[in-house]
């Protein structure tokens, strides 16, 4: 019995943390246009943008809690905005790196997956991605929000238990595409609303604010942390 629930388990664990076969070079490209055809036309980007936001109030949450912050809770609503709260200090560094952590998470989550895919570890990426969004659904703290976390979670559970090998590379690598190029249109939409006096309170202008740096420095940093990513990412996926 001890022996079959050891061998048990490290058949789990092969499975889950071993290396898989990269998909046909097709396959990868197939997934780039296809994140490209998410994200550049309008209408298509107005709907996926929910998730973006979701891997973007999540970093604000991550980094909250690793800097030892208190997180209250996360809000997703239905105009693709998102608010992150959490108790601690009003000042310092652990607020400066939750406020920085919004634009620059999608991307960086994005190089993170790529790296995982270029190593062969696509079930790995998608277990991952699946613990983050149930452990995400704790904090939210409003119904669409929840229901975009079940549904997205729920899209990786399917993927990770009930398809095969091919179909979920497919979309390991569609998901990754997506972080990487969605993650580079935000900041550009935040410039674009500033130049027109809107978003007065952005994470730039709060950035701004607790360290005293412009807040268009700031939004050279989201440009250059997602232009990289998807630069050095993109590598990795069609290199890999």
């Amino acid at each position: 019995m001890h022996t079959t629930a050891s061998d048990s388990l490290a058949s789990l664990w092969d499975e889950v943390f071993g290396s898989q076969p990269d998909p046909d070079l097709w396959v990868v490209i197939a997934t780039l246009v296809a994140a490209l055809a998410v994200v550049v036309p309008h209408v298509l980007w107005r709907i996926a943008r929910n998730a973006i936001t979701i891997a973007h109030e999540g970093g604000h949450g991550l980094v909250a809690l690793l800097t030892g912050r208190t997180l209250t809770g996360i809000r997703l609503h239905s105009d693709t905005s998102g608010l992150t709260v959490s108790r601690g200090k009003p000042h310092g560094i652990g607020m400066i790196l939750t406020a920085a952590s919004g634009y620059t998470a999608p991307p960086l989550l994005g190089l993170g997956g790529a790296a995982l895919l270029g190593a062969g570890h696509i079930t790995a990426l998608l277990w991952l991605a699946t613990l983050l969004l149930v452990a995400m659904l704790v904090m939210i703290r409003n119904a669409y929000g929840a229901l975009t976390v079940v549904l997205t979670g729920g899209t990786f559970v399917v993927v990770s238990w009930l398809t095969g090998p091919q179909v979920q590379a497919a979309f390991a690598y569609a998901v990754v595409w997506f972080l990487l190029i969605g993650g580079v249109r935000p900041a550009f939409e935040l410039q674009a609303k500033r130049s027109r006096g809107g978003a007065g309170d952005s994470d730039a202008d709060q950035l701004s604010r607790l360290t005293h740096v412009p807040a268009g420095l700031w939004l050279f940093l989201f440009h250059a942390v997602s232009l990289c990513s998807l630069i050095g990412g993109g590598r990795w996926l069609l290199e890999g």
